[in-house]
């Protein structure tokens, strides 16, 4: 089986072909090995490439892990020394695999060729962005550096990668976003839909990283795949995010605001199902082809990793209270309703995300299933452990 995304010109549509490979563990079609690998991931102390470092040092049984961080204080700093903690605490119970961590800007140019140049990888995973819809708004400088230049300065070192004859990256996997889809009236999303209308600076950074990927996958025949990640939550996740901010505010007796007076609809994906499909994704390279005219078909794909199944917000916010309560962050008698507040939709939101994930199930046999349930009372125990404990 073959699957591959190339960029059909005269429409902007992406078209969806795939992987070929014998079959992996937990990886239905693969040809990209982790064992004995090195492996650059940047954005390492986030949510994401956090729980994507932890997972890669307690499963494959020999890697190398650069990990590249910036650590700036977008949101409160300790929770990602906290989650430096976790992944310091695996690395040193692993005996034949590596963990090394840089803290360094991906805009930071020389920085970046230096790394590519020391350590040599063979995978690298993007995860460094500056992220927040609402942020771009009041922020945007910060948009253009990390996302647009930093990710220029990752192609570039992929590219040169190459010289001399060197085998280079053999696979960059790099974050895209659910935000790419803006106002889409058709639902679920699929990747093969024209995204060519950002309602937000963060979603048009996002659009221009995927479009920026193909063509460094067309002109220097560099394996990428881009993932849009639909709404992601979970222990020790990003406090911007509406579950994390809502917690805080609800434990200080705060009102929270729940936009488009509750008609908003998320498709809420738990992070041990993100870190999944990246994993398996990274495994699964785009293969490399001559086209008619003998020139490389850009070896390029992007897939959705979402849960497939978009909930009402008022719906997640009451199942979060619930929750809540169960671990003992908020109190029984708690007065919810006195606490909340219904308001209109924000400039830069979407009244709905929802992923088609059938390209995704398909190639890797994966979809994401955690309910939201589950997740958030996983996350309400955590924050029960690391704030009130």
């Amino acid at each position: 089986m073959e699957r591959e995304l190339v960029l059909n010109i005269d429409n902007g549509q992406y078209i969806s072909t795939g992987c070929s490979g014998e079959e992996k563990e937990n990886v239905k079609f693969s040809n990209v090995d982790l064992e004995n690998k090195t492996i650059l991931i940047t954005g390492t102390a986030g949510f994401i490439g956090a729980n994507l470092v932890l997972q890669l040092l307690k499963r494959v049984e020999s890697i190398t892990v650069i990990g590249l961080d910036n650590m700036n204080d977008y949101y409160d700093v300790t929770i990602k020394e906290y989650r430096l903690q976790q992944i310091e605490a695996i690395a040193a119970a692993r005996k034949k695999s590596t963990w090394t961590f840089i803290k360094g800007n991906i805009a930071d140019k020389t920085m970046v060729d230096q790394v590519f140049q020391q350590y040599k990888p063979d995978i690298v995973v993007n995860l460094a962005a500056q992220a927040g819809v609402r942020y771009s708004i009041t922020n945007p400088d910060a948009y253009i550096e990390s996302n647009l230049i930093g990710f220029y300065n990752i192609l570039e070192a992929c590219r040169h990668s190459y010289d001399h004859g060197a085998s280079g990256v053999q696979h960059l996997v790099y974050a895209s976003s659910s935000s790419v889809y803006g106002s889409n009236k058709k639902i679920p999303y699929s990747t093969e839909d024209k995204v060519d209308h950002p309602v937000s600076l963060y979603a048009a950074t996002k659009k221009s990283n995927e479009l920026m990927a193909h063509a460094y996958a067309k002109l220097y025949n560099i394996p990428s795949t881009g993932l849009r990640f639909f709404t992601v939550y979970g222990p020790a996740g990003r406090p911007d995010m509406a579950y994390f901010g809502f917690t805080n505010k609800l434990c200080k007796g705060e009102t929270i605001e729940v936009f488009n007076y509750g008609n908003c609809k998320r498709d809420f994906t738990y992070i041990d199902d993100i870190v999944e499909g990246v994993k398996r994704v990274m495994q699964c390279a785009p293969e490399k082809r001559i086209g008619e005219d003998g020139l490389p078909i850009p070896p390029y794909a992007l897939y959705n990793i979402g849960n497939n199944h978009p909930e009402n917000l008022l719906d997640f916010v009451d199942i979060l209270q619930q929750e809540l309560i169960l671990a003992g962050v908020l109190p029984a008698a708690y007065n919810f309703e006195a606490h909340k507040k219904l308001v209109p939709m924000q400039p830069g939101d979407v009244p709905v995300t929802y992923a088609d994930t059938a390209a995704l199930e398909k190639d890797f046999g994966f979809k994401p299933s955690t309910s939201l349930r589950d997740g958030l009372r996983r996350f309400a125990q955590w924050y029960k452990e690391f704030y009130q404990s």
